[in-house]
């Protein structure tokens, strides 16, 4: 649905392919043509080999059991049937040792707040992947704790916290935005680069940091992430990042 092929008002010949459809002809062929808007749904299979192939490199490259294909194909049976289809085939040809599941991203919204500790890797098409990232960050923290990446065929790497650049504090005369994610997201480049490591000991001076719970960002607290959060006992982005050095250090 990333793909912003959609129209209000579509064009004759889109209007017209559509009523090639019998669903289409039944439910909306007497609804006027400026009345309707339609968005499309595309998924390639070339993509779609891509990003299941991933999901099941990861699982056994980390040694994870099951990979876990979050879509909806008993509606959206065309891209998520497909999806499916490809899931499976994959699964059986390349990677007997994991295990595929298959679940509905609505159910599948209850199942990962009630047991996030059953699911290991999770695959989904651009838009129910968004709804699970940023519905499921919750359970590490927030999106201050949520780390991201991207990849291509050719081995190249973009990494970010999945908030991206957070405008909205830009202003601020001190940055209160959590540092965590941005740092999480450099462990992974260096997991990418094989400085497995680094990023190791990096992600341990975080994880003692929050253990200890003395210095805690606003989000972290709880807190609205106003303009007056440092006041009111918030840590500032670069005192969470000094936390995180000096338990590197030692």
């Amino acid at each position: 649905m990333y793909g912003g092929v959609e129209w209000s008002d579509p064009p004759e010949q889109v209007y017209n392919a559509l009523l090639t459809h019998p669903k289409f002809k039944k439910n909306f062929g007497e609804v006027p043509k400026e009345d309707l808007s339609v968005s499309t749904r595309i998924f390639t299979r070339k993509a779609t080999e891509r990003i299941l192939r991933a999901a099941f490199e990861y699982a056994r490259k980390h040694d994870y059991k099951s990979v876990t294909m979050c879509e909806k194909p008993n509606v959206i049976r065309e891209t998520s049937g497909m999806m499916y289809r490809l899931a499976k085939q994959i699964q059986a040809s390349n990677f007997p040792m994991i295990e595929l599941w298959n679940t509905n991203i609505d159910a599948q919204m209850m199942w990962l707040t009630k047991n996030p500790e059953e699911y290991d890797v999770i695959v989904a098409g651009n838009m129910f992947g968004d709804i699970v990232s940023d519905g499921f960050a919750g359970l590490i923290g927030g999106l201050g704790f949520a780390c991201s990446a991207q990849f291509n065929d050719e081995g190249i790497g973009i990494f970010e916290p999945t908030h991206g650049s957070a405008p909205k504090y830009a202003d601020y005369p001190v940055s209160i935005v959590n540092p965590v994610a941005m740092i999480e997201s450099a462990c992974m480049m260096l997991d990418f680069i094989g400085e497995e490591g680094i990023a190791a000991i990096i992600r341990k001076s975080i994880s003692k940091v929050i253990l200890d719970g003395k210095v805690q960002t606003y989000d972290m607290k709880k807190m609205k992430g106003t303009v007056d959060v440092i006041q009111k006992g918030a840590a500032s982005t670069k005192e969470m990042t000094d936390a995180i050095i000096q338990n590197f250090s030692k």
